[in-house]
């Protein structure tokens, strides 16, 4: 599978859902580019409610249009959000109910974009609902503004039970920011570009070349055929996840009870910032979830299956 973590390129920091006065969100779109150019962005996606909001970049921050498309994953009662990143076509809101996923996924990528499926536990969605979607290349592994207002931002379950099943999604963290300043600045994007064009990042989001995060970062990461080695900013725990009974697990601590994992380093407080995770035997696949003392995280794309 391609990483993030080899080749050449620049790692961008991406907010992917933010919306503006332009749907439901509080900023105009000028003053939405602004925030986030303040907060040291360097990509903005806005996702206005089935409006394609184009807004200028400025020297700072690469502005991509896109929007979110409701459709429906099995009955009409089951309502799915899709974020439509870097469309060039405007969509057109339905006139009676929501069309299935699967068509409002082939619209996008028509239109030149890139489909992730947001927000997955707050919709309260199966993995079964959405893993046989053809051209879905993604979901929401968490979205801040969800978890801020009922608890349901962490869609690792769904995300997992997909790729289990053989259906290997990438997955995105994002603000869902409607409020900036109080819902903003929690969730991004590291992806990793050829160039700060919004082809590049595009690209970096069909392919996988990203990974995502709420605070902790990762500095450098060495996959063999025996372990993953991975170096970070300091973090109380290291995750290598692969499937129902199989992963590997280093804990900062007195103790630390590493299972499967060498601490290769840490900080004067203890914290892990080097950490050696060895391959669970008969693991499909494989990915990287990082935690802070404060419980926020990092995740990597399934690094092989």
């Amino acid at each position: 599978m391609s990483s993030a973590f080899e080749g050449e390129g620049e790692w961008l920091k991406c907010a992917l859902h933010a919306h503006t006065t332009n749907s439901d969100g509080e900023l105009a779109p000028k003053l939405l580019v602004r925030h986030y150019e303040w907060a040291g962005f360097d990509v903005l996606a806005i996702t206005d409610h089935w409006v394609r909001t184009v807004e200028e970049s400025t020297g700072r921050l690469l502005v991509i249009p896109g929007t979110e498309l409701n459709a429906t994953a099995g009955g009409p009662e089951h309502d799915a959000h899709v974020l439509a990143l870097g469309i060039e076509t405007d969509p057109e809101p339905p006139g009676g109910g929501f069309a299935p996923l699967a068509e409002v996924v082939r619209w996008i990528g028509a239109a030149g974009g890139v489909p992730y499926l947001a927000h997955t536990y707050w919709s309260g969605l199966r993995a079964d609902q959405f893993e046989d979607c053809e051209g879905l290349v993604g979901i929401e592994v968490y979205n801040a503004g969800c978890e801020l207002e009922i608890g349901r931002g962490d869609a690792s379950l769904q995300w997992d039970e997909a790729i289990e099943r053989g259906r290997m999604l990438y997955a995105i963290a994002t603000d869902d920011s409607h409020h900036p300043g109080y819902d903003s600045g929690f969730a991004w994007v590291w992806a990793r570009c050829t160039d700060r064009t919004q082809a590049a990042v595009l690209n970096a989001l069909r392919d996988g070349r990203f990974y995502s995060s709420s605070g902790p970062e990762i500095l450098e990461l060495d996959l063999d055929e025996q372990a993953v080695t991975v170096r970070c900013s300091p973090v109380a725990s290291v995750t290598l996840i692969g499937g129902p009974r199989r992963g590997s697990r280093a804990n900062a601590g007195r103790l630390g009870y590493p299972q499967g994992a060498e601490i290769l380093d840490r900080d004067s407080s203890g914290a892990l910032t080097a950490v050696r995770l060895e391959r669970p035997w008969g693991a499909r696949y494989g990915r990287l979830e990082l935690a802070d003392t404060v419980g926020r995280k990092a995740w990597t794309n399934p690094l092989w299956g």
